[in-house]
């Protein structure tokens, strides 16, 4: 009876079509959008994540993220480094900045101070160029993302001016840093020169970072920070969170996705239900004719659950694969850097895409449970 039904459900090609197209649409919608959402607000933590030796990050207690700081008074590094447990402490600058290029045009930048000695707080991997070249005069380090904003394509920015706060800055490597949630263009360069090029204040250490003693615990570490300083002491993965909640809290973005999805949701039930529902329709006589010669209706409902299973694998297959083509495809441009998809979404797509099916199926099976076997002779 099984094989019956999908021969039903594959001799309509023109129907057949139209539910793969549905569950497909709505598997690629649901799917990509999550995907585009769950990438940008990680976006907020990247910060975080672009300085890996880090276990505990100070700041002062009004400080949220990394781009929402207040700046400390260099006495705060002394203070951290006098806490039992602290096995080193450097100090780290972030800070927005406006450059000139070469060509006179004026472009916001990210600046951040590198620790001078040990230069903690660069990205671990560098494209091009050694981290040591920070200690040549007036250098800088720029992200890769920066590289395509700033020159042509296929234009080496090893070597080229900048101009910062009336000072020069001499491009000498690329850094393959984790975008910004706005990526904006970042420049690395130790904390030292970061302090020229920046406009002063009185205040102008954004955060310590903290390495943390074999013989204590990060979390532990923190406490005892906060206990004795009176900053704010936050794990590697608190404040990555912490920068996640802020975008989630702050901005339209989980609610501008959120109708994304509910709209492909809606879409997929919308095609598929009238799909299913033309196809029971222009089906119910041979459905008649098989409850006439003994069929029973549990055996019918297996069947519609058979074509809706097969419409389901299929279509949430391509709608799977335009996905992962989509983050492929767009790989190469910065927006999209390091985006992938999270295990968990392709299986909240196949609930949606369950949720749809088995809506839609029972909808449509109540005209095929309701047909009388005397209507088909009639």
């Amino acid at each position: 009876m099984i094989w019956i039904a999908i021969r039903m459900l594959t001799g309509d090609k023109q129907k057949f079509y139209g539910l793969l197209f549905g569950i497909a649409f709505s598997t690629l919608l649901i799917t990509q959008q999550l995907t585009i959402f769950v990438n940008l607000i990680e976006r907020g933590a990247s910060g975080v994540y672009n300085v890996p030796t880090a276990d505990v990050w100070v700041m002062d207690e009004v400080s949220r993220t990394t781009d929402v700081n207040l700046p400390m008074p260099s006495t705060a590094l002394d203070r951290v480094r006098g806490v039992p447990g602290v096995e080193w402490a450097v100090p780290h600058l972030r800070a927005n900045a406006s450059v000139r290029t070469n060509e006179g045009d004026l472009e916001g930048v990210s600046v951040i101070g590198v620790d001078d000695a040990t230069l903690i707080g660069l990205p671990k991997v560098m494209l091009e160029g050694d981290p040591n070249v920070l200690s040549q005069p007036s250098s800088v380090i720029i992200d890769d993302v920066g590289t395509t904003r700033f020159f042509p394509e296929g234009e080496s920015p090893i070597g080229a001016r900048l101009e910062l706060n009336d000072q020069r800055a001499v491009i000498r490597g690329i850094a393959d840093a984790i975008p910004s949630f706005t990526s904006q263009v970042t420049l690395y360069t130790k904390y030292s020169q970061a302090l020229n090029y920046v406009p002063g204040t009185r205040n102008r250490l954004s955060f310590v970072l903290v390495g943390a003693s074999d013989t204590v615990s990060a979390d532990e570490l923190t406490d005892r920070i906060e206990a004795q300083t009176g900053l704010r002491a936050r794990t590697r993965d608190e404040f990555a969170q912490d920068g996640v909640d802020f975008i989630i809290e702050n901005t339209g973005i989980p609610l501008n996705f959120g109708i994304t999805v509910l709209l492909g949701f809606i879409v997929g039930v919308a095609i598929v239900g009238l799909t299913f529902s033309l196809f029971i329709r222009d089906n119910i006589k041979q459905f008649g004719a098989l409850k006439a010669i003994g069929v029973t209706n549990a055996k019918i409902r297996r069947m519609v659950a058979a074509q809706a299973g097969l419409v389901g694998i299929i279509g949430y297959g391509f709608g799977i694969i335009g996905t992962v083509i989509f983050i492929w495809g767009f790989s190469a441009d910065p927006t999209f850097k390091g985006f992938y998809i999270p295990w968990q979404i392709p299986i909240i797509s196949l609930a949606a895409v369950f949720i749809i099916l088995a809506l839609t199926g029972w909808i449509a099976l109540r005209n095929v449970l309701k047909t009388e076997p005397a209507a088909v002779f009639r």
